[in-house]
């Protein structure tokens, strides 16, 4: 994947190639922003060009060994499990250690970096302290005020923002065959996120959504039995529930924005405006308000590993209120 070929984030590019073309890349880097918008394609076209003779072009040697990240000055420092330990940060300093074998820098990307256990942050802070001119990190954060502070002021700062529904929509559209309608809910239902709408969401967002939504806004206080069978079933589904619970969201947004008065074009299920209209008019405001907030709260828990049954019972009970 070179520059030209990702799909948004013009400005990023500009600032990496005027950085590149100057020859002053800085030695680290911090790639923040939301999940699958492109930090990792960003940050491995960025290599390309480093290493590449040609800037990048995607076609030599070294650019295929990055495509498939078997060049042996590229590192990968991501979590073992949940967290990343002080032996891999001493793994990858000894690594840099040595002179790059077939390039003019080393390069390491890391992936979740807030992960980092405490010894293991101090670790690569000192690296980051004391670079050499061969060394180029670059950090992959969804969460960048998780991250020891010493590290982010030690790292450029590069913030990369959700790819515009119309964008991604038209590139879905010609790269999945989708027809318009389509190609709206899976750009917005991803929130911006090229990795939700390629992955396994879309049959979730395209096909399921429809079915989930019935089942749940056909829910009543007196329906406890379906409640607490809807509960089990979902709360089973670990992958994905937060998904379910985002396309809640979006509904119960669609809703709120109509009872506004916003245009059709502004929500997200235009494919449900009778449903989201026969709800808008049992709604207040306040009472859809309240029902986002039960969600956001549900999501934060699931975040928090809370108990998934308990959280889509509390969840469920407090929607059909």
């Amino acid at each position: 994947m070179t520059f030209s070929r990702i799909l948004g984030h013009d400005r990023q590019k500009d600032i990496l190639r005027r950085v590149l073309a100057s020859g002053r890349l800085a030695h680290a880097y911090l790639f923040s922003g939301p999940d699958g918008v492109g930090k990792r394609l960003m940050a491995l076209a960025l290599v390309r060009a480093v290493f590449c003779e040609r800037g990048g072009c995607g076609d030599c040697v070294a650019c295929r060994k990055v495509d498939h990240f078997n060049h042996p000055d590229l590192h990968l420092l991501e979590p073992d499990g949940n967290y990343i330990k002080i032996g891999q940060v001493r793994s990858i300093q000894r690594e840099f250690s040595y002179r790059p074998l077939e390039s003019p820098r080393k390069v390491c990307l890391i992936e979740k970096p807030e992960k980092m256990q405490t010894a293991a942050a101090n670790a690569l802070l000192k690296t980051l302290e004391e670079p050499t001119g061969e060394a180029l990190f670059i950090l992959l954060s969804a969460h960048p005020e998780q991250i020891l502070s010493t590290i982010r002021s030690r790292c450029q700062p590069l913030p990369f923002s959700r790819i515009p529904v119309d964008l991604l929509k038209n590139d879905l559209m010609h790269r999945l065959d989708l027809d318009e309608q389509q190609g709206h809910l899976l750009a917005a239902l991803s929130e911006g996120s090229f990795k939700k709408a390629l992955g396994r969401d879309r049959e979730l967002f395209l096909d399921l959504r429809r079915d989930f939504l019935k089942t749940v806004t056909a829910l009543s206080p007196g329906s406890v039995l379906p409640l607490f069978e809807l509960s089990r079933a979902r709360s089973d589904d670990k992958e994905s529930l937060p998904e379910y619970l985002e396309i809640l969201r979006a509904f119960y947004r669609d809703v709120l924005l109509t009872l506004h008065g916003r245009p059709v074009e502004d929500l997200v299920n235009i494919d449900l405006m009778e449903k989201i209209r026969r709800i808008a008019g049992k709604e207040t405001v306040s009472s859809t308000l309240n029902k986002i907030e039960a969600i956001q709260e549900a999501l934060h828990l699931l975040e928090r590993n809370v108990n998934r049954q308990l959280v889509m019972d509390n969840l469920l009970l407090r929607l059909c209120v």
